[in-house]
């Protein structure tokens, strides 16, 4: 039977447009959200003019075709990005070409077809709708000429009727959705199309826009309710790495959603060549490739393309294009019906395994999972996240409603990611280099250029004006080790011990080195770290029954912002002393760090105790020494985010360099940007003799450590016989995939071109978190101290008793709304907190705080109902 068509008035279409929506919830800010409820791939190709929008009709064609369990059917095909419009429309073609072979090859059922543009640039909607006598499928109103892109909402629709259908059938129960998003009149490339017709659009409105259609397809229509076999196709511009129309590569333009693809290779001369360049560009992005299909030129590309991806890939020729097109393509849609229902079944089945793989991931990991530092009888199999993928900074999190959305990775996966989605890319491009070129490399008595470049640049950065040596390690809590080891030999030979020991013939092993540290530190989790750390929750008896804390631990004063107003909290030691102290509290910030603090009242006070615990346990005639003084500069971070007086730490630097005791900045946390500076020794104006990195160090793609290390030291194991050098290493000691994603982690942070929050003038980064709401934040009844520093800003809940510590659970059901909310958050006790990256724009880190500052009122107003039902 003929199709029937069937026109809208342009009203009732609008009517229509405006119906459709998406799910809302309130979210942080535009994420992505899908559904996974159906498959839904990207079509990618190899260059342009391979075939990739045959290859999307030939799949509606099937897919309306089979005969399934379900009675409805609904394919949708969309077009994001459309140039030569409307002389060139795919999603024209698409809707067509399956009009054109539903009624050569009618199913039982009827279908609804519809073609429909969003938005287009002035020139593309004037052509079309300034013309209408020459476009009569296409109805709307004339656009004014100006610049932008305009919402026309150009619509075509025909309902096709069944072979076994009534023809007074009202609703078909199946459908075909064709939608170009944006669409630009020049055949050129997108991102030229846009510029010359003034009609830019940024990646984000087209993520939106393709969120939304996404959500529109398969929630916000009829459908919703009922069930329904359905699928959805999005049809790319040009090849995988052809520009969008903000210019950005199309391959890392929708890589947020990270969609699974069907790549369209060519089977021409060089086809080889371009399919494998494509589809390397598309697995180093983390897209998953169901299939690659091609066309027939008589050239048997299949056999190189089977032989190089192995099995891995499926390949699918389709067959030569015929040059007599007196049929329009149906006879070669026709033979090409048994490749397209395969292509199809591999859809359906990659789709069905990577839902029911996601499904099945809470209770596996819950079965042979051991995570580290938690019990595992407090998370439920429904409290497990399941992360799909991370694009920058953010999670791809699979939720139990068949969704996929986005989360901001607020604790910075353990403080140790800074990449924005750009740099991520550059990580993955150099890392398969560095695999490919080195693999792994012994290091002893070698060098190759990724160990030695970062030597370099760390030499140069971070360990500028007192290091000369780099140490190699493979994570935090053995880079302390190393430095440890450093610094106790550093003190046998300054303190002239060695000799003395040589020449008493006193045994060594008799000797009790110690470490001077700070309550509250902690510096890993090996056992020597845990030595040098005071007791915590992480060295009790049931953690760690060998820790004997080899240290002197000192109760160092802290500071936060209370109440609006920046305080110095005092230890219980010194309490008695303050009275009559001014220089408790600073009117911003910045006073804190001042140097001229070096002279108050308040330095004297704490040089005076630090003197008072250094001669308590100094005894020369004593076996016992002081080692090493080791401090995480400015923030303790697993001590629960305190912020340390950098006027102590400093003063108690000067006295211990002054009685050479080696001096050792655990950096491992607060390197690299993390607090606002390249290193946190330059927020305290004093150097150490040692210091360790790691985590942020390779913009927390690979595990790496260095601990670095002055002249000094290092003269302190050089001599005439190797039981004298540092008898320390690991087997991936400076691993090349390390140092080269360190390097380029390295480079890219400390360059204001890549690193758009870096103030040159003054090497610092600029404020992230607006201090005006970090004010408001700290006012709240229910926060007892924040601390907003560089790229963390950590919150402490007032709380009591039980409810305060490490191991509180006060904020649990705070974490859980902020993550409905999209914000992944995980709690040193009920000390929340938010970390970005040295790149985070500050405009996100606002949306995260105003986030956060909504849900603790809200969390509030909870407890006290909950009190005042209780009483």
């Amino acid at each position: 039977m003929a199709p029937i068509t069937a026109l809208f008035s342009a009203s009732l279409r609008r009517r229509l447009f405006k119906q459709s929506h998406f799910l809302h919830h309130r979210r942080l800010h535009s994420a992505i959200e899908y559904p996974l409820s159906h498959p839904i791939y990207t079509i990618w190709a190899s260059n342009t003019s391979v075939g990739k929008t045959l290859v999307s009709a030939g799949l509606s064609m099937s897919f309306l075709s089979s005969s399934a369990a379900f009675p409805k059917k609904r394919f949708i095909y969309l077009k994001p990005i459309q140039t030569g419009f409307p002389e060139d429309s795919d999603s024209r073609f698409v809707y067509r070409k399956f009009c054109d072979f539903f009624a050569s090859n009618p199913p039982p059922f009827s279908v609804f077809a519809s073609n429909s543009v969003l938005k287009a640039s002035v020139p593309a909607a004037n052509k079309v709708l300034g013309n209408v006598e020459r476009n009569e499928d296409f109805r709307g109103e004339v656009v004014e000429k100006s610049a932008g892109l305009k919402s026309v909402h150009w619509y075509e629709e025909r309902k096709l009727q069944g072979s076994e259908s009534n023809e007074a059938e009202l609703y078909p129960v199946s459908e075909v959705v064709c939608k170009t998003m944006y669409a630009w009149n020049e055949p050129v490339s997108p991102h030229l199309a846009a510029e010359r017709e003034e009609a830019m659009v940024e990646d984000s409105e087209v993520l939106e826009m393709l969120k939304r259609c996404l959500g529109n397809g398969f929630v916000g229509n009829s459908y919703s309710s009922e069930e329904f076999e359905g699928m959805c196709v999005i049809e790319t511009a040009g090849g995988v790495a052809s520009p969008g129309p903000s210019g950005s590569l199309q391959c890392d333009l929708y890589r947020p959603f990270r969609l699974p693809a069907i790549l369209v290779g060519d089977g021409r001369l060089g086809g080889i060549s371009g399919t494998i360049s494509a589809y390397e560009s598309l697995t180093l992005r983390g897209y998953d490739v169901a299939a690659v299909i091609f066309e027939d030129h008589g050239l048997v590309n299949e056999v190189p393309l089977l032989s190089y991806f192995r099995n891995r890939v499926p390949v699918l020729v389709l067959p030569s294009i015929p040059k007599d097109m007196s049929n329009d393509l149906i006879c070669w849609f026709d033979k090409s019906q048994s490749v397209f229902a395969s292509l199809k079944e591999i859809m359906l089945s990659a789709f069905l395994e990577r839902s029911q793989r996601l499904h099945e991931m809470p209770k596996r990991a819950r079965e042979i999972f051991w995570w580290p530092f938690t019990q595992h009888k407090l998370v439920p199999e429904e409290k497990v996240t399941v992360i799909d993928s991370r694009c920058g900074e953010n999670f791809a999190v699979h939720k139990s409603v068949d969704l996929i959305s986005q989360q901001f990775d607020a604790c910075a996966s353990w403080w140790t990611q800074g990449p924005d989605v750009n740099l991520q890319i550059e990580l993955a491009r150099d890392m398969g280099y560095t695999a490919a070129r080195y693999g792994h490399v012994m290091f002893p008595e070698n060098v190759y250029e990724p160990a030695l470049k970062l030597a370099e640049l760390l030499l140069e950065g971070v360990g500028k004006g007192w290091a000369s040596r780099v140490y190699f390690s493979d994570n935090g809590s053995t880079a302390v080790e190393i430095a440890l080891k450093m610094a106790f030999r550093k003190f046998l030979c300054d303190n002239k011990v060695l000799f003395d020991l040589a020449s008493t013939g006193v045994d060594g092993r008799f000797m009790d080195l110690k470490v001077l540290a700070l309550r509250g530190s902690y510096h890993g989790d090996t056992l020597g770290a845990m030595e040098a750390q005071a007791p915590s929750p992480y060295t009790g008896f049931l953690q760690q029954p060998w820790y004997r804390g080899r240290g002197i631990f000192l109760d160092p004063p802290t500071v936060a912002l209370y109440d609006g107003i920046w305080g110095v909290c005092l230890p219980q030691k010194m309490q008695p002393e303050k009275s009559g102290h001014e220089g408790l509290s600073f009117s911003s910030r910045g006073e804190i760090f001042n140097m001229s603090r070096d002279r108050s009242d308040l330095a004297s006070l704490y040089t005076s105790f630090i003197l008072q615990e250094l001669e308590l346990l100094s005894d020369p005639n004593d076996l016992s020494h002081i080692g090493a003084l080791i401090v995480e500069p400015v923030i303790q971070g697993a001590g629960g985010m305190q912020m340390i007086d950098p006027l102590y730490q400093r003063m108690l630097v000067r006295e211990c360099k002054s009685r050479k005791i080696p001096v050792i900045f655990d950096e491992v946390f607060t390197g690299f940007w993390r607090l606002g500076r390249e290193s946190a020794a330059e927020m305290l104006y004093c150097q150490p003799d040692i210091a360790c990195f790691a985590k942020l160090m390779t913009g927390g793609i690979i595990p790496l450590a260095a601990t670095l290390a002055s002249d000094d030291v290092f003269e302190a194991f050089t001599g005439d016989s190797k039981l004298k050098a540092l008898l320390h290493g690991h087997s991936y000691s400076a691993h090349a995939m390390g140092c080269s994603a360190a390097v380029k982690s390295v480079e890219w942070f400390n360059d204001c071109k890549t690193n758009m929050n870096l103030m040159p003038e003054s090497r610092l980064l600029q404020e992230l978190w607006d201090p005006e709401l970090v004010c408001q934040v700290s006012l709240l009844p229910q926060v007892h101290r924040v601390v907003a520093l560089g790229t963390l800003c950590a919150i402490e809940l007032q709380a009591e008793g039980c409810n305060a510590g490490y191991a509180s659970m006060y904020a649990n059901s705070l974490l859980k709304k902020l993550r409905e909310d999209g914000i992944f958050m995980r709690p040193l006790g009920n000390v929340i907190y938010l970390m970005c990256g040295p790149c985070t724009s500050p405009d996100i880190c606002r949306l995260l705080l105003e986030n956060v500052y909504a849900r603790i009122q809200e969390f509030g107003q909870q407890k006290e109902k909950t009190a005042v039902s209780a009483a």
